[in-house]
């Protein structure tokens, strides 16, 4: 931007602007000046601005593994569109998330989380004065199918426990269904967490938040057979099998779930659909989904609505009572 055109913006825009205000214009011309004689680098700048999005975002409480998707979501935009943050356009946005889609062949669902990361993002950007105006508020979410995802039947779940070898895992197995806790809470279970005598453990979830949890019975008796074998001083709750007896992790949990999956011929295994079998089940024994809410440690409703699915034959039942 060379002289001649700064002094025509400040003659057009001066009829329009107090003192204050013209010098405020004066300043951020000279401003672009400089960066664009200085060879202003936008990726820099780009970089700048979200790394103190994702500082933001972590004094939320966000997890770690919101923060990375956050960070290569925004990153691959930017590597795409190669513009300064300042520059992007709604246009640029629906074509990067349509090129994306295309070319990448991923699922709606996949393509509508990107867009909601992106318009967070620069929703934070309006909001802290970095930028004028969202490019975002025309882009709208984008429709979705909502997949109805499998639960475990009774059979399957007596299945695991019949063939389960080691008290450890028909625990896990148990504690996993009877709370509906995440996988990742499990793991960061230590055994002072768990209240015997009440049936309860506390558990951190998403954010950092604290929520009680409650096993059944059976939990109970099958937790205490494993911790009285144990040979360990690891406070944790749940240890590998072999020396040095280290902390699970949630990997370890996965890998052996499908094993066991295989092993009994139940199928596809995964700790997640543990929390999905244990919100339908409640739900279907007429647990109000408020306190299925409560359990599962969802912020929103919605959330749990998705999780949770109702057997038809009670939709059947319930037609007949209210309606036939």
């Amino acid at each position: 931007m060379n002289q001649e055109i700064r002094n025509y913006v400040m003659q057009k825009m001066s009829p329009f602007l107090d003192n204050g205000q013209t010098l405020r214009l004066e300043r951020i011309l000279e401003e672009v000046q400089l960066k664009q004689e200085n060879g202003n680098d936008y990726e820099e700048d780009n970089a700048e601005l979200l790394e103190k999005f994702i500082s933001a975002k972590r004094l939320e409480g966000r997890s770690d593994g919101t923060l990375n998707y956050y960070q290569f979501t925004i990153e691959k935009m930017f590597e795409d569109i190669g513009k300064n943050i300042r520059a992007i356009t709604t246009e640029d946005l629906r074509e990067y998330l349509s090129r994306y889609y295309t070319e990448k062949e991923v699922s709606k669902v996949t393509i509508d989380n990107i867009r909601r990361n992106l318009s967070s993002f620069f929703t934070w950007l309006e909001d802290e004065n970095y930028i004028y105006k969202s490019p975002f508020r025309r882009i709208h979410k984008i429709k979705t199918t909502i997949s109805v995802k499998d639960i475990y039947a009774d059979e399957d779940l007596e299945k695991l426990r019949d063939d389960c070898k080691e008290l450890r895992n028909l625990a896990i197995i148990d504690i996993l269904y009877s709370t509906g806790m995440r996988v990742g809470e499990l793991v960061n279970l230590d055994r002072s967490d768990i209240d015997f005598n009440e049936r309860e453990c506390v558990v951190l979830g998403k954010g950092d938040k604290e929520r009680i949890v409650y096993f059944d019975a059976r939990t109970k008796i099958h937790l205490k057979k494993y911790l009285n074998k144990r040979v360990d001083k690891n406070p944790a709750l749940f240890v590998s099998l072999k020396y040095p007896y280290k902390r699970l992790q949630a990997s370890g949990v996965e890998i052996m779930l499908r094993k066991m999956g295989i092993a009994s011929d139940v199928g596809h295994v995964h700790p997640h659909k543990f929390r999905r079998t244990m919100a339908t089940a409640a739900i279907d024994k007429g647990m109000p989904i408020e306190q299925v809410q409560r359990l599962l440690g969802h912020e929103k409703i919605d959330t749990t609505l998705r999780y949770a699915q109702v057997k038809q034959s009670n939709v059947k039942s319930a037609h007949k009572k209210y309606i036939g």
